[in-house]
């Protein structure tokens, strides 16, 4: 997918990798500036906008300044313990906002599209213990795409549905602006239809892992996933600490017994060589590849280390060259204190794979049989959306998150540009938050493209799906309730953000709207969650 980054964690090594090959897909200079490139160190500050009654339309990008090889102190959002509860040694970055966009300017909005879900976990963790997460934690395209979206399976024989929907913001109250949601719902494999898969487990075992049991929440997990192995499935564990070393050769899913002897065993041990540990797992992954079925190493581990290689391109150079051999990357992220966020989100991302942060054994149920398991099997390699406003009913447009994720507009059909991948029933959701020309009730307001490669032919698919101002809802409440969800979950956000656009909106408004979605939605238990956890840090909050 995206280039990596690096915050803290394979020592100076990875710190090095991920701030300098950073450099991934371009922006539109018009657009809000995306910490692409910025050392790890040197990241773009907030945006202070200024009080205004129309809200800015371009947010001017703060400058860098030169620095020397960052240090631990240095690195994004390092954070030192202010009270026994708060979480220390988290480390975010922060990508910035995005701005307004006037469709006079520049009509077109790409990104590529991302299936990440970390930022929101890694909320929800903090809001149980406690504490309002870091601003810099917060991916609101993330806390969007946890939840679902309640879209229909793409038509018979086609690979991706694109459906959007639209209606009033209940949560702007000086001027009318309309909220409109794009989602792409990937088609469903049965079980018994998926390929065959290698899967190389490469697991922290360093002493860090000891800390509230985050090993034995990783060992619960694969335990969880064995059980829907196929018989024709490999599994081979590979774990680190001081050093990395083979656990489980290539092993059949029919030898359970084997494979959860090997999971049982793990004890955590040394300091923390992820370099070592990734290198030594892809060996592995290459020893079981399956040139007919999936081959992905997944990763479990709190992403901070502090020995390995200090060579970055070496580094790069060498994980590309495994994601262009057919082998992806999963990382999954475990603990809280000590904990790299932003390194676990973009080496998965680096690795043409997603993120995931467990932070209870329900949340591990829901990825390793739920999630993981039903979407191994890649549908689309490098996978973008256009979306083209059309400027004779759109005044303005501003894309809701996905700000990491931004692609140059002459780039969507250039098959060169690395973008994102979709595994078979994943659902990817966008929301612009848009204002209308005054009286605008018919005409064309976008047309949304979706492009990717199909992983089996390697042929390039475009499809298309406009949506016109008479679709849009009459009313906030009148709308989709997946769609009013999604609205209201990314206020949420933006306000724990601490979003120039969300300034004037309150928890308050969002926990009432929250509270009468839920009502739809009552049997939703992420719903009745997320209801909660709005109730939980409005009272931290006020």
């Amino acid at each position: 997918m995206k280039p990596l980054h690096k915050a803290i964690g394979f020592s100076v090594l990875l710190i090095l990798l991920f701030a300098s090959a950073c450099g991934g897909a371009s922006s539109k200079a018009t657009e809000a500036p995306v910490a692409t490139e910025a050392p790890a160190s040197s990241l773009e500050q907030p945006y202070d906008a200024p009080a205004a009654t129309e809200a800015p339309i371009y947010a001017p990008q703060q400058s860098q300044s030169p620095v020397q090889a960052p240090t631990a102190a240095s690195l994004p959002n390092h954070q030192s313990p202010a009270n026994n509860n708060q979480p220390y040694d988290m480390f975010f970055q922060n990508y910035g906002v995005n701005p307004s966009i006037d469709t006079e300017d520049d009509n077109l909005s790409t990104f590529a599209l991302d299936v990440d879900t970390g930022s929101y976990t890694v909320m929800r963790n903090y809001i149980n213990n406690g504490n309002l997460p870091p601003e810099d934690s917060v991916r609101v395209e993330e806390y969007i795409n946890y939840f679902d979206q309640g879209y229909d399976s793409p038509p018979a024989h086609q690979a991706f549905g694109i459906y959007v929907d639209g209606g009033p913001s209940p949560f702007t109250e000086t001027e009318r602006y309309d909220m409109m949601r794009v989602g792409i719902q990937g088609y469903q494999v049965a079980d018994e239809d998926r390929k065959d898969a290698a899967l190389t487990f490469v697991i922290d075992v360093s002493g860090s892992m000891s800390m509230d049991n985050r090993l034995g929440l990783v060992k619960q997990s694969l335990e969880m996933l064995v059980e829907q192995l196929h018989r024709n499935d490999t599994v081979s564990i590979v774990v680190y600490g001081s050093d990395a070393r083979i656990v489980l050769e290539p092993t059949r899913g029919s030898d359970s017994d084997r494979i959860l002897s090997a999971i049982y065993s793990l004890n955590t041990e040394g300091a923390t060589n992820a370099e070592a540990g990734l290198r030594l797992g892809y060996d592995m992954a290459m020893e079981a590849f399956n040139r007919d079925g999936i081959n992905r190493v997944i990763l479990c581990s709190d992403g901070v280390a502090n020995v390995g290689e200090t060579e970055a391109n070496t580094i790069l150079d060498e994980v590309h060259r495994y994601v262009n051999k057919g082998v992806t990357l999963t990382t999954v992220g475990f603990g809280m204190d000590n904990y790299n966020d932003t390194l676990m989100e973009q080496l998965a991302d680096n690795g043409n794979g997603f993120y995931a942060y467990v932070d209870d054994r329900d949340e591990a149920r829901k990825l390793f049989i739920d999630e993981i398991t039903g979407t191994l099997q890649t549908i689309a390699l490098d996978a973008k959306v256009q979306v083209e406003f059309n400027p004779e009913t759109v005044l303005r447009y501003r894309l809701v998150g996905y700000e990491n994720r931004a692609v140059a507009d002459d780039e969507f059909r250039d098959n060169s540009v690395d973008a994102g991948e979709i595994g078979a029933g994943h659902s990817v959701t966008a929301l612009y938050e848009i204002k209308l020309h005054p009286n605008v009730h018919s005409g064309k307001i976008a047309t949304v493209y979706m492009r990717w490669e199909d992983p089996d032919t390697h042929q390039i698919v475009e499809i298309s799906q406009d949506y016109n101002a008479s679709q849009m809802a009459y009313s906030f409440e009148e709308a989709n309730p997946y769609f009013q969800r999604a609205v209201v979950v990314a206020e949420f956000a933006e306000i724990l953000k601490g979003s120039y656009w969300a300034e004037g909106s309150s928890l308050t408004h969002v926990y009432q709207e929250s509270q009468r979605i839920g009502d739809y939605l009552y049997r939703d238990e992420t719903m009745d969650e997320f209801v909660s956890l709005v109730r939980d840090a409005k009272r931290m909050k006020d």
